[in-house]
């Protein structure tokens, strides 16, 4: 990356280590809102030594980021997104970009039945992003043949001819794409995982993500409510396979926020709840691995062309059917996850899901 040339503050990296975060996870203190404004502009001007860089990213992982914090990183990362809105208001998945590796990604048939069935969707992801460089929703498209590495204008364009969208990142967010090669050296998760999965290219009103546990659920919709960017109306998230956006079969929790609720106090008012679903409850005799594949883009490929022609049932189609539910609730168009599952499963055998899948191709 170019030497940074912009003028900062008085709180270097290496200042913030020695004085605020660096001292291990039990007694470094967080920053200050300006203190992680600061520090993710040098970041990504640039400006930092791969050294210093790699022991604040480290520092910060010890401690835990703040949601003041991650709320910070978010709005520095915004204000260098190139952002492009449909005329249609979609569901944003958020999913973590750096992939999974023993499942089928079920995102890509779950959002065209959600399209079908009038629930606008959008995804976005890397090329193998660190640190695990494993299959995202850009490899399953690309399998399909559907076009990935389009402008945000074509990807809003996508969206409003198809109902599904797919937002590539190094078109609409290059700061983030440029720190490939330090987050690659680095070889473990920093927070731009987490904020980099929350940049909402579309300028969506609702955001749907995962969790492994129940408190980072929390933490983002706090994010959400710290960032002085984003202006959301709904978050929903829930546990996911391999922390992606694929609900876990059998048991699983699901967070949800609603900002009509808000009562100023973020995710502690009462606008945010969770409560379980069992896939058992909708007739599904679902384990994860059952949705085990040997090849992540090429076998969720053949996955997502099966279910959504109608010849392929059993526990794929159960899993993409109740992942299309949960976007089709999250976007407001089903009042229950029950009312959602009627409608994706009719989006499938009335072949409209399948024709989203066409039309994703033609684009």
């Amino acid at each position: 990356m170019a030497q940074a040339t912009q003028e900062f503050g008085d709180w270097p990296l290496k200042r913030l280590m020695t004085e605020v975060c660096g001292s291990g996870h039990k007694s470094a203190d967080d920053l200050t809102r300006a203190q992680a404004t600061e520090a993710f502009e040098r970041i990504l001007a640039g400006e930092p030594d791969p050294t210093t860089l790699g022991a604040f990213w480290l520092s910060n992982r010890w401690k835990r980021n703040t949601a003041e914090e991650l709320g910070a990183y978010v709005d520095v990362m915004c204000d260098r997104v190139e952002y492009a809105e449909p005329d249609a208001d979609p569901v944003d998945c958020g999913a973590n970009y750096d992939g999974k590796g023993r499942t089928a990604i079920l995102g890509v048939a779950a959002g065209a039945v959600a399209a079908a069935a009038g629930t606008p969707v959008v995804v976005h992801s890397g090329d193998r992003v660190p640190t695990q460089k494993q299959d995202a929703y850009k490899h399953v498209l690309d399998e399909l043949g559907v076009h990935t590495e389009l402008t945000p204008a074509d990807s809003a364009d996508m969206v409003d001819e198809t109902g599904f969208g797919f937002y590539y990142q190094p078109a609409f967010n290059p700061a983030i794409d440029d720190l490939f090669d330090r987050r690659d050296q680095m070889g473990v998760r920093s927070f731009v995982n987490t904020v980099e999965t929350l940049a909402n290219p579309a300028g969506a009103s609702v955001h749907l993500g995962s969790f492994y546990h129940l408190a980072f659920a929390k933490k983002v919709v706090d994010t959400f409510v710290e960032s002085e960017f984003h202006d959301l109306d709904r978050v929903l998230m829930f546990q996911g396979m391999e922390g992606y956006d694929d609900v876990r079969p059998g048991y699983t929790k699901v967070a949800e926020w609603d900002a009509s609720g808000d009562d100023g106090e973020g995710s502690e008012g009462a606008s945010f709840d969770d409560f379980e679903i069992e896939t058992a409850e909708y007739g599904m005799d679902l384990e994860e691995d059952d949705l085990a594949v040997d090849d992540v883009a090429t076998d969720s490929a053949a996955i997502t062309e099966g279910v959504l022609a109608g010849e392929r049932d059993g526990a794929f189609a159960d899993a993409v059917a109740v992942n299309a539910a949960l976007r089709i609730y999250a976007g407001g168009d089903a009042d229950s996850i029950e009312e959602g599952l009627d409608a994706a499963r009719e989006a499938i055998d009335d072949g409209s899901a399948h024709d989203v899948l066409e039309a994703m191709r033609e684009f």
